[in-house]
């Protein structure tokens, strides 16, 4: 049997399965990986330009770096990886996503249950009264100059629905981990499993399928790996899972 036959034969016998996402999968719709060569942190300390101190602390250093990470962020669309898990959780065979993304592409694709464990970029809240806006409303502000943008309703420092640097982790991701205790498969793409704590994740699956263009430290203990395209691996998995409903 081949690997994507055998990848198609855990999930269609799998009775409850996730998938957990990282930066790889989001390649092929022209994000770069945040730690590659050639990705946003390059050119950047990934410690300041995401950090809630410098939010706080130096607000025009943050609009100058963080903030255009997540501005370039909200104009990419879904390739076929995501539209493939999408597709899984609409024939039953996927049970929910947990995304280390920012990106929001899950839900673009269509994606209903997704744990978004280090945030999104679709909203923004106020530090002080915890009101919530759309993205764009700070985009308008920060575009007319104010820095930092300033609550309607009480004056408050607006921030975006991100976990940066200096942040505890959501609530997203103890729910995420709740999931898991019960997950017999976990589909990991695009991700190195080098990130803590999403790395320890998949220690809570009794199966693993990894899809990721280089090896990761949980290779050894996976029942098929792909060191290749996503999109490309994700579709022909669909293909074949869809094949034998």
């Amino acid at each position: 049997m081949d690997d994507i036959k055998k990848a198609a034969e855990l999930i269609l016998n799998s009775k409850k399965t996730f998938a957990l996402t990282g930066a790889g999968i989001s390649t092929e719709s022209g994000i770069a990986d945040f730690r590659s060569s050639t990705g946003y942190y390059s050119k950047m300390d990934p410690a300041m330009a995401l950090s809630k101190d410098v939010l706080l602390g130096n607000p025009k250093r943050f609009y100058k770096e963080g903030y255009l990470i997540l501005t370039d962020l909200n104009e990419k669309e879904p390739n076929k990886g995501h539209l493939a898990l999408a597709k899984l959780e609409e024939i039953g065979k996927l049970n929910g996503i947990i995304t280390q993304n920012i990106d929001n592409l899950h839900t673009k694709a269509g994606s209903k249950n997704v744990y978004e464990v280090h945030g999104e970029t679709r909203g923004i809240h106020c530090m002080g009264c915890g009101k919530e806006y759309p993205f764009k409303v700070m985009k308008n502000k920060v575009e007319k100059g104010e820095i930092p943008p300033k609550c309607d309703e009480c004056g408050g420092v607006l921030r975006p629905n991100v976990v940066m640097f200096g942040d505890m982790m959501p609530d997203a991701f103890q729910k995420a981990l709740a999931e898991l205790y019960s997950t017999e498969l976990l589909i990991v793409v695009g991700s190195s499993l080098t990130v803590s704590p999403v790395n320890f994740l998949p220690d809570y699956a009794e199966k693993l399928i990894i899809i990721n263009n280089d090896p990761t430290p949980q290779d050894r203990k996976a029942e098929v790996v792909f060191n290749r395209s996503s999109g490309e691996v994700l579709s022909q998995i669909l293909h074949e899972v869809e094949k034998q409903l």
